[in-house]
């Protein structure tokens, strides 16, 4: 059953780093009065298992926005073309299936369709399931009136794009991705009402997961990045996953060391109302 909403909402279907087996891989539903986006899907089937868990039915998702190629963000996606796809060929999906993202992502996801679809899909995309390339700066219009700014994180690992979404409600919300905030992108980032951005783990935990190593965040330097963009609300994800019982008063207590907002550090499947701000 698909859950009834009012207003905008974010169902956190995963909230992990690459690597993580006690939760699933960072990805996300963005909906809002009369329309969603998937971002991301995580890194493998386990994305039809979320979207079961949460009452999402992929008839009712329309778009999807890949915020780069790595693994735990695009192999999902496969799976979640797939069964588009599936539905398209029973008479089970009216509408067209819009895929968003930067020309890497989009290559890699077509390349690894071309390999493993079975005879027939790889011929629904490009005619109903459209991938629609975005360059740094792109605009979006999608139903319902939500608009997306789309912008280069500017990446030292890979190429990723964030994006700022302008809510039909009026919120605006900042996705910067996996990797620390590049300040040439203060533009799309400042004066946010939610502000979504990852934490590898704890700064007192810092020698043990060694997130600096590998160009990512902790919690520490979520709060004060999300101070110095002057953010409303703060939402941490893509953390690693060895206490998740405390996980939620930890990074929050971590990060309110330095920002003052609201502070949420949600579990797989949680939702977020974020009309109320």
């Amino acid at each position: 059953m698909t859950i009834q909403y009012e207003g905008s909402q974010i169902i956190m279907l995963g909230t992990g780093h690459a690597t993580v087996t006690r939760c699933y891989n960072t990805c996300f539903l963005l909906k809002w009065s009369g329309g969603s986006i998937l971002v991301d899907a995580g890194g493998g089937n386990g994305i039809l298992s979320q979207l079961e868990k949460s009452g999402t039915s992929l008839t009712d998702i329309h778009n999807m926005f890949i915020t780069h190629a790595h693994t735990d963000h695009i192999l999902g996606a496969v799976w979640v073309v797939r069964m588009v796809i599936q539905l398209m060929r029973r008479g089970n999906y009216r509408c067209n299936f819009t895929i968003f993202s930067h020309d890497k992502a989009l290559n890699t996801l077509q390349s690894i369709c071309n390999l493993t679809l079975a005879t027939g899909y790889n011929s629904y995309i490009g005619t109903r399931v459209l991938f629609h390339e975005v360059k740094d700066g792109d605009a979006i219009n999608l139903e319902g009136g939500t608009s997306i700014r789309c912008f280069d994180i500017h990446s030292t690992k890979e190429k990723q794009f964030g994006f700022r979404a302008t809510l039909p409600d009026g919120v605006d919300l900042v996705c910067l991705g996996d990797e620390p905030y590049n300040e040439s992108n203060r533009q799309y980032a400042t004066n946010a009402d939610w502000l979504l951005c990852e934490a590898f783990c704890l700064y007192a935990d810092r020698e043990t997961f060694k997130p600096y190593e590998k160009h990512h965040s902790t919690a520490l330097d979520a709060g004060a990045m999300a101070h110095s963009l002057n953010a409303r609300n703060l939402l941490l994800y893509h953390t690693e996953d060895s206490a998740l019982p405390t996980r939620k008063q930890s990074y929050t207590a971590e990060a309110a060391k330095n920002f003052t907002g609201r502070i949420c550090v949600p579990d797989d499947l949680e939702v977020i109302d974020i009309s109320a701000i």
